[in-house]
C-alpha cells in the first residue's frame, strides 16, 4: 500500500525582482514528501534548497517574489488539499507552526534574546491551542524532556544566551514540535555543531519522526550527512533537480556529475597532500571518471626541531568573586598543557566547543593572557615580552578567523584591508609597491586583481576565506593558527580552500596549528593530531594513527561520531 503524500511540489520555478531585472532562482522543481518519510534536499549555497523551503512556509516577500505560472505546492492535510502559493495569509498562518513547523539554520538569530526558552515555546503553542497558561507552562516542560534538555524546569527560565549551541537546537526542535505538525522542515540544524553533538541531534529527529510519523524535509550542504538519517535523496545544482532517489542509490550509483562531485569532496576519502577534487574538476570538459579515491596513510616529514615549546600552561577564567572583587574560583580553559610544534609541520587541534582549542590557540598569539606556564617562540619566552617585543613579532605570527566576514572591516575594500599590515610595519616603501604585493598575494589565493577596489560583501563565503588567508599571509609569517577556516563552508568550497592552504604552505613555509572540531578535515590536513577535552590534551600522535587507532575513549566517541557515508 502506498504511504500518504503529505506535499506535493509540482513544476516550482521562482524568479527574484530587483533593480527591474529577474534572477531565475528555482526551475521546474518537482518532489513529493510522504508520511513517515525523510526526503534530504543537497546542495551548496544558491543551490535553491533554502528558497524551497521558504517558499513552503510562505515567508517569501511577495513584493519580489514571481513564481511561474504552473508552480504549485500543494499540502495534503486531514482537512483536504491546500495550495500553499495561492493560499492567503489567514489560511498559512493556521498551517504554519501548526501542521508545517520548521526548523531554522542558526537558533541563536531564530530565538528571541529578551524572552526566556520556556516563554517563547509557551507562545507557539498558546498560537494554535486553547490551553490554560498552566497547561502551556507543563506541555512547554513535556517537550523539553522530550528533546532531552537537562533539567527541563530550569531550561524553561534560561535565556537562549546561557545555553549552548546543541542545547538552543533542542529548544527550536521543541518549538517545532510543539503542536505536533505533519510536516517539519529543517534548514541546516547541524551546520557548525560538533559531531557529537550534530550526531544526538539527528538521533533526536529521527526518533521524534518516527514516534509521530511525521514527514521530514531536511535540508543540507552535506551529501555525507545524509547516508544514515535519509530515506530518499534529491540533489539541487543552480535551482534545479539534477538527480533524485535513495540514499544508497545516490551514494553507491550517483549518476550526475554534480553528484558525484559532492561525493567526491570529502576530505576523509584522501590522504594527506592529495589534492581535493572540486566540483569545477566534475564539471568541465575531461572530468574524473572516479567518484572515491584510493585510501592510504603517509607518515610526517617535517623538521624534528620545535619552534614552540609550551609547558604546563594555564589559561582560567574567573567565575566567582568575594566581596571585595577578588576572584574565587576560576574556569579551567586551558589546564596544565604541554607540548611542541615543529618547524614546518601541521599540527592539528581537534576538540568539541568550550574544549579550550581556540582560547589555547589565541594564547599561544598573545591575544589572552595566561595565567601561569612556559611559551618558548624559538629563543624567545613569549610569556615575558613587553609592547615592543610584541609588535616585532606581530610580523612573524598570525591567525586565520573563523568568521571571514566578521573578521573584515564592511567599509574598506579588501585590496586596502590586505595591504594595511604591510603599511603598519613599512614593509614597502611606496603605496604602489604595496598594491603591486597584494595583487600578487590575490593572484596566489585564485583571485584576481580586479578584486582589489572590492567590498566584502561583494564575495561568496569561500572568497572571504581566501581574503583573510591573504591577509594573514601578507607578511609572510613563519607561524599560523587555523581557527576553525573551513567549519561552516560548502563541501567543495572547502576542498578548494584545504588544497589552497596545501599549496600557500609549500610556497611559504609556515608552520600551522589547524584547529578545528572536525576529525576527518584535521587528518587531511594535519601531520599532527593533538585531542583536547576539558582544557587538557587527552591523546596526540601522527594524524593517521590517531585517526585509525584512537587510544583515548574521548577521541574514539568524536571518530564514532563523524558522518561515515556509504563507502563503496
Amino acid at each position: 500500500m502506498d504511504r500518504q503524500i503529505l506535499l506535493d511540489i509540482h513544476n516550482l520555478s521562482l524568479d527574484f525582482e530587483q533593480d527591474s531585472k529577474k534572477h531565475r532562482a528555482l526551475n521546474g522543481i518537482n518532489l513529493h514528501l510522504h508520511r513517515g518519510e525523510i526526503l534530504a534536499i543537497v546542495g551548496e549555497s544558491g543551490s535553491g534548497k533554502s528558497v524551497t523551503s521558504l517558499s513552503i512556509m510562505g515567508l517569501l516577500p511577495k513584493a519580489h517574489t514571481h513564481y511561474g505560472t504552473e508552480s504549485r505546492i500543494v499540502f495534503h492535510s486531514k482537512d483536504g488539499q491546500t495550495d500553499l502559493l495561492g493560499a492567503d495569509e489567514a489560511t498559512l498562518t493556521k498551517i504554519r507552526g501548526n501542521r508545517i513547523a520548521m526548523i531554522f539554520q542558526e537558533p541563536m538569530t531564530s530565538l528571541n534574546p529578551v524572552l526566556t526558552c520556556g516563554e517563547q515555546v509557551m507562545e507557539a503553542i498558546s498560537q494554535h491551542q486553547e490551553l490554560t497558561p498552566s497547561a502551556a507552562k507543563a506541555a512547554t516542560i513535556s517537550l523539553f524532556e522530550q528533546v532531552q534538555l537537562p533539567n527541563p524546569a530550569a531550561i524553561f527560565d534560561r535565556y537562549p544566551h546561557q545555553l549552548s549551541g546543541g542545547q538552543k537546537q533542542r529548544v527550536m526542535i521543541a518549538m517545532a514540535m510543539s503542536c505536533k505538525p505533519d510536516i517539519l522542515i529543517c534548514d541546516e540544524p547541524t551546520t557548525a555543531l560538533d559531531v557529537t553533538v550534530q550526531q544526538t541531534i539527528l538521533e533526536l529527529l529521527k526518533t521524534l519522526q518516527q514516534q509521530h510519523q511525521m514527514g521530514i524535509l531536511f535540508i543540507t550542504h552535506d551529501l555525507n550527512l545524509v547516508a544514515d538519517f535519509a530515506d530518499t535523496v534529491a540533489v539541487l545544482y543552480q535551482g534545479e533537480l539534477v538527480e533524485m532517489g535513495s540514499v544508497e542509490s545516490i551514494f553507491k550509483q550517483a549518476q550526475h556529475p554534480y553528484t558525484k562531485a559532492l561525493l567526491a569532496c570529502r576530505p576523509a576519502l584522501y590522504s594527506k597532500g592529495d589534492p581535493l577534487p572540486t566540483v569545477a574538476d566534475f564539471l568541465s570538459p575531461g572530468s574524473p571518471t572516479k567518484t572515491i579515491a584510493p585510501r592510504y596513510e603517509q607518515m610526517m616529514e617535517t623538521s624534528t626541531e620545535p619552534l614552540l615549546q609550551i609547558s604546563n600552561l594555564d589559561v582560567w577564567y574567573p567565575t566567582k568573586y568575594n566581596l571585595l572583587g577578588k576572584p574565587v574560583d576560576h574556569y579551567k580553559a586551558v589546564n596544565d598543557v604541554s607540548f611542541e610544534v615543529m618547524k614546518g609541520e601541521t599540527l592539528g587541534l581537534v576538540g568539541e566547543s568550550g574544549c579550550g582549542k581556540s582560547t589555547l590557540g589565541r594564547a599561544l598569539l598573545g591575544l589572552i593572557k595566561i595565567n601561569s606556564g612556559q611559551i618558548m617562540y624559538g629563543d624567545t619566552d613569549l610569556t615575558k615580552c613587553d609592547r615592543r617585543t610584541w609588535q616585532l613579532l606581530r610580523k612573524e605570527m598570525q591567525l586565520i578567523f573563523q568568521d571571514p566576514y566578521a573578521s573584515l572591516n564592511p567599509s574598506i575594500p579588501i585590496g586596502e584591508a590586505i595591504a594595511e599590515p604591510l603599511a603598519v610595519h613599512k614593509i614597502y616603501p611606496t603605496a604602489k609597491a604595496r598594491k603591486e604585493a597584494v595583487i600578487n598575494l590575490l593572484e596566489k589565493v585564485q583571485l584576481k586583481a580586479a578584486h582589489y577596489d572590492r567590498y566584502p560583501h561583494q564575495f561568496s563565503g569561500g572568497q572571504r576565506q581566501r581574503i583573510v588567508i591573504a591577509r594573514a599571509l601578507a607578511l609572510q609569517p613563519r607561524f599560523v593558527v587555523c581557527d576553525e577556516s573551513v567549519s561552516a563552508l560548502d563541501v567543495s568550497v572547502q576542498a578548494q580552500v584545504l588544497n589552497l592552504l596545501n599549496e600557500l604552505k609549500e610556497s611559504f613555509g609556515f608552520t600551522a596549528i589547524f584547529i578545528s572540531h572536525d576529525l576527518s578535515v584535521v587528518r587531511y590536513i594535519s601531520d599532527r593530531i593533538m585531542v583536547m577535552q576539558q582544557g587538557k590534551i587527552v591523546e596526540s600522535g601522527l594524524s593517521s594513527q590517531v585517526y585509525s587507532n584512537p587510544q583515548s575513549a574521548y577521541t574514539q566517541q568524536l571518530i564514532a561520531a563523524i558522518p561515515k557515508g556509504i563507502v563503496a
